[in-house]
């Protein structure tokens, strides 16, 4: 017997946490009957049904793929932009693991593993995320120890792992900074640098923990390979 919750996450259809949310709405039914309190527990006989169609258990996929500008990291968007999901050729219920803005690129990991993308993307986990951002004027030594003791942003404060100045070109008035993040909330590395007192003309995650977009131009992918999957795993495990 195991949780609800944790099978709807393990079939891919969506993360443990968004599970709970549609269990406590209402939205899932077990043999028929509305179950709405967490704490339910299933087996292998038992029919989930969600919203309406039945829940059926699929293949795990994990795949790394090189995020495009001008694309949305959702399985849909209102405004009819090009989402991740337009790039895969699966009928798998594949979902971006956090997000990347419609203007930065790079890389981004895609599953229908619910608990694995809950796992990457809770903060006490501490996964590592590597960015480089073009910023718009010439930043100063001061303003990197600024980011470095941590800003404030909406009222938290907000403390990079590392910063580090990669090149300053004084003719086109741009900077080249590395920065490194734990978490990764809504806009927060351009947040951090606007708190400084520059705008980010350009950025991109090159790096979730040992993972790199080497091998991949923009808009292609790879799976991830079992070694891969159990190193990410055991870095949890150690943090």
């Amino acid at each position: 017997m195991e949780r609800l919750q944790k099978v709807i996450a393990e079939s891919g259809y969506c993360s443990r946490r968004k599970a709970e949310e549609l269990i406590i709405k209402g939205k899932v039914l077990v043999n028929g009957e509305i179950i709405d309190k967490l704490g339910t527990k299933v087996d292998n006989s038992d029919s989930i049904t969600i919203n309406g169609s039945k829940l059926e258990k699929q293949d795990k996929e994990y795949y790394l793929f090189y995020k495009p500008r001008g694309v949305v990291s959702t399985t849909s968007d209102d405004k009819k932009r090009k989402t991740v999901l337009d790039y895969f050729d699966t009928n798998k219920r594949l979902y971006p693991v956090g997000r990347l803005d419609y203007d930065t690129t790079g890389l981004l990991i895609v599953t229908n593993d619910g608990d694995f993308a809950n796992m990457l993307m809770h903060p006490k986990n501490k996964i590592e995320k590597v960015y480089i951002a073009k910023l718009e004027g010439i930043i100063k030594g001061e303003d990197i120890n600024k980011l470095k003791q941590g800003v404030i942003i909406e009222g938290k404060k907000c403390v990079p792992n590392r910063v580090k100045l990669k090149k300053i070109d004084k003719k086109t008035n741009k900077s080249i900074i590395e920065i490194t993040i734990h978490e990764g909330k809504n806009h927060e590395v351009k947040k951090m640098f606007k708190s400084v007192g520059f705008n980010v003309s350009k950025l991109k995650r090159e790096r979730i923990e040992f993972l790199t977009l080497k091998g991949l131009s923009s808009g292609e992918y790879r799976k991830l390979t079992p070694k891969e999957i159990k190193q990410l795993y055991n870095i949890v495990k150690i943090n």
